[in-house]
């Protein structure tokens, strides 16, 4: 007897263990839009490989991280290459970028002026206060001969060397800049968040970082997941054929370009 239900345990254990291995779910935990929208289009291309995909929101640059870490997700796609090095290093995390997807080119955006040659001495600009977006903010109005900044990758507004005009700059949380225009004469902003206040980056930003931009946004996992099946399924899905056409199709228009 004893025999019989140490069998029926161990068939009972390996039927259970199937149906686990049977259950394929990715967790990936995206900003709304544009990451949601291309993990849509990524979704029936990952169905045909045997994997379900179950979306998590988010609405910070932080809480995808730690999520990830933590293990509440199987992935993250909401940042580019210097976030996640800074937050890897900032936060003592072992995650990995696995693919590269769009572009999200940042942007100067206002409800004041049209030009840069309308900003007058004092105007305050409104930037983000994360580490690698504002280095790339500063560098964005650098290259437009607004500042001059000291050389470096991280750089603040404590480093810029030349202000001409005497712009006063304020850091904010990166989705709050669009609620800020009001009170701005202008703000530089994320392509992603920018959108989702109904700007389109071609026609509205003053000024906006071209495609050959470094900073593509990518796919990340823990690092000791990098190289599983399913990582891997996760991989082809995002670089298909399928959701290269949505981002042609129906992301270049505001803004977002392919990174593959």
């Amino acid at each position: 007897m004893k025999r019989l239900l140490t069998v029926c345990f161990l068939v009972f254990g390996l039927c259970a263990s199937a149906l686990a291995a049977e259950k394929k779910t990715l967790t990936v935990g995206v900003t709304p839009f544009p990451h949601a929208d291309i993990m849509k289009a990524a979704e029936p291309v990952l169905a045909k490989e045997g994997y379900a995909l179950e979306l998590k929101e988010f609405n910070d640059y932080v809480q995808p991280n730690l999520a990830l870490a933590g293990g509440h997700l199987d992935a993250n796609f909401f940042q580019h290459i210097p976030y996640l090095e800074n937050m890897n290093a900032e936060k003592k995390l072992n995650l990995a970028w696995v693919a590269k997807v769009h572009i999200e080119p940042l942007g100067l955006y206002s409800r004041k002026v049209k030009s840069l040659d309308e900003l007058k001495k004092g105007d305050r600009i409104a930037l983000p206060n994360d580490p690698t977006n504002e280095a790339r903010a500063l560098r964005l109005l650098e290259a437009h001969k607004l500042i001059s900044v000291k050389p470096g990758e991280l750089v603040t507004v404590l480093d810029i060397t030349e202000n001409p005009r005497a712009l006063e700059f304020i850091e904010l949380e990166a989705a709050q800049l669009p609620r800020t225009l009001g009170d701005v004469r202008a703000a530089v902003i994320n392509t992603n968040f920018a959108a989702e206040a109904g700007l389109v980056p071609s026609r509205d930003a003053v000024i906006i970082e071209g495609a050959d931009s470094p900073y593509a946004n990518v796919v990340v996992v823990r690092g000791s997941d990098a190289d599983s099946p399913a990582v891997k399924a996760l991989i082809r899905a995002v670089q298909s054929p399928e959701v290269k056409a949505f981002i042609e199709k129906d992301l270049i228009p505001r803004g977002i370009v392919p990174a593959f």
